[in-house]
């Protein structure tokens, strides 16, 4: 992976980080396209910058990340299935992390799921999340751990199914992006290292750049996703899904086989 490279990973990744359209799907499907090699480094690099995306959420909502404790007691009962499921599949994980194919898969059927979330759940005005509303969003968020469904997909439909508003549902699940990408990242560095694997100081530059880049963009991409799901809902995220999805099935099978990161 060169700088260029990881500038381009590291703005997929703002862009889609808070988008219902999967990031680590589109990390992997870009990884494929530019021909990075499949390495240990390109995995933990897919995973780390999404912290730096995750952490835009904590300037943007300073006031309202930093309220009460019950608030932080809230956003770790949602966390805990992450922490428990992660810990037991994260092998048969990295080997999903492995396959453009399922990821496309994912895509198409999570976009199916977007065209009808609307219909199924409408626009409640709720805003109240309780101990076990969240503790449910938290396990529709494991849904994430297959590549191209979505983390915060998952999580928002979580939270309307609990009845929230789209609003409540997305900042809800923009809050607890923040422990789960800082748990993910720890765990993939804590691998990587005891895996017998050592940064470069090339690769630790590589981070820094991907963070920032994801970091800025996100920054800018957050209000828009919120004015648009408020606005317009999630059809024209399932639609978009559904071709992408498709596009790369009919590429796989008739074209050429994609081939993994």
């Amino acid at each position: 992976m060169n700088t260029i490279q990881s500038i381009i990973l590291a703005i997929i990744e703002g862009i889609t980080e808070f988008l219902p359209v999967s990031s680590t799907g589109h990390l992997i499907l870009g990884s494929t396209f530019f021909g990075i090699e499949h390495d240990e480094f390109t995995k933990l690099f897919t995973i780390v910058i999404q912290l730096g995306a995750i952490l835009s959420v904590v300037v943007l909502y300073f006031k309202r990340f930093f309220q009460t404790i019950e608030f932080y007691f809230k956003l770790l009962a949602a966390f805990i299935p992450a922490v428990v499921l992660g810990l037991l599949f994260s092998k048969k994980i990295d080997a999903l992390l492995e396959n453009p194919v399922t990821v496309a898969v994912s895509l198409l059927l999570g976009g199916i799921v977007l065209l009808k979330v609307d219909d199924w759940f409408g626009n409640s005005e709720n805003t109240e999340i309780t101990y076990a509303k969240g503790i449910k969003i938290g396990f529709f968020q494991c849904l994430a751990m297959i590549p191209g469904i979505s983390r915060s997909g998952a999580s928002i439909v979580g939270g309307m199914s609990q009845n929230l508003s789209r609003t409540a549902a997305a900042e809800f699940s923009f809050f607890l992006a923040v422990p789960t990408m800082l748990g993910a990242t720890v765990k993939k560095c804590y691998d990587f290292y005891k895996d017998g694997y050592v940064l470069t100081s090339d690769q630790i530059n590589l981070l820094v750049i991907g963070n920032v880049v994801a970091f800025i963009v996100a920054l800018l991409a957050i209000k828009s996703f919120i004015g648009f799901l408020t606005k317009h809902g999630f059809k024209a995220f399932g639609y978009y899904r559904i071709i992408v999805g498709a596009a790369l099935l009919l590429i796989h099978f008739f074209i050429h086989p994609l081939s993994v990161i």
